[in-house]
């Protein structure tokens, strides 16, 4: 696909500076542009790229001006890191328009009901009762279980298996490797030592707008719902178990685990490979370093570190004194040689 600089201004509301004819066909690192590549300067620290950059279209402030002679024609816009944000956007956007239709081998049921513009992958299976909203894309070699929802511009990327009753929102991203509506970890002990399966009969809500990185699963319920509220953003590799509840626009990086019954808030921020405790509540706007273990209730605007992690400037008081451990005992050692020779 190309673009012209006119048609990238327009998209952008900027204005050109140089050739509006100027064609481009690829993103690129200011640093690395090349013939046919639109680039970006937001950081002041990569300013000197501009004057050697091959880029074709340059996308910058309104309040950058060259202090030399430049080869690139200049898009300005209000902020040049969103408008690229919003390019690329843009540029994802026309990428998966271009697919629409059910490619063969694929298994449709013919219960499914499917808006427009539906693009399926090859060695996908599509169950009974089905329903699918407007410009959905379903890569090759997904599963989606008997009476499944998926919203408006839902994306189901290669490999993803959504088991049976999940519901799924509007302007949902789902990455390879998803497992979303696996029975969770439910398992009742027996006087012998064995253990009898519970039978997880809910299901998992998903609402919109929400992006699930790849390799992540999510249990389904063992009765009512697992539940991901709108705008939640989930890194890749994090597990959610059964009848969790995650709040509105909360994100969580990488190798999470939330244990069941887990209520998470609002606008919280979780770090890579925290682990929580199951049947606690976690507030809203909380804020977890990475790697801590979280086992009790928290507050409202809490900020976490350590395992059992405590509060982050507890924690930060007191690492002082954890690296000076071996230090102390030393001292502690020659306090009491002290304390007996005066003895």
């Amino acid at each position: 696909m190309k673009f012209t600089a006119e048609q990238i201004a327009n998209i952008l509301e900027g204005e050109v500076v140089g050739n509006p004819n100027a064609e481009v066909w690829a993103l690129s690192k200011i640093e690395e542009g090349d013939n046919g590549s639109i680039a970006f300067l937001s950081n002041p620290k990569y300013e000197s790229y501009i004057y050697t950059t091959k880029a074709t279209i340059t996308i910058v402030n309104h309040s950058f001006t060259p202090e030399s002679e430049i080869n690139t024609t200049l898009i300005k816009v209000e902020d040049a890191y969103l408008s690229f944000t919003k390019l690329l956007t843009f540029y994802d956007q026309a990428k998966k328009d271009s697919k629409v239709g059910i490619e063969q081998p694929s298994i449709v049921s013919e219960t499914v009901q499917y808006g427009e513009n539906l693009y399926l992958g090859s060695f996908s299976y599509i169950g009974s009762n089905v329903k699918i909203g407007n410009n959905v894309k379903i890569y090759p070699n997904c599963f989606i279980g008997d009476n499944v929802v998926l919203g408006n511009n839902v994306t189901v990327f290669a490999g993803a298996k959504i088991y049976s009753d999940s519901l799924i929102g509007n302007d949902c991203v789902i990455h390879s490797g998803v497992v979303i509506g696996a029975d969770g970890f439910g398992f009742a002990p027996n006087a012998d030592g064995t253990y009898t399966t519970i039978p997880q009969i809910g299901n998992v809500i998903i609402e919109d707008n929400v992006d699930i990185g790849a390799g992540t699963t999510i249990d389904r319920a063992t009765m009512g719902s697992t539940i991901i509220r709108k705008g939640v953003k989930l890194d890749n590799q994090i597990q959610i178990a059964h009848n969790v509840e995650i709040g509105e626009h909360t994100v969580i990086a990488a190798q999470t685990g939330v244990a069941g019954s887990t209520k998470i808030g609002k606008n919280c921020v979780i770090g890579g490979q925290v682990g929580f405790a199951g049947h606690i509540v976690i507030g809203n706007n909380v804020r977890i370093q990475a790697q801590s273990g979280v086992g009790r209730n928290v507050k409202d605007n809490e900020v976490l570190q350590g395992s059992p992690a405590f509060t982050y400037t507890d924690y930060s008081k007191s690492y002082v004194h954890f690296r000076n451990l071996p230090k102390i005992i030393l001292e502690i050692e020659e306090l009491k040689k002290t304390i007996n020779k005066n003895n």
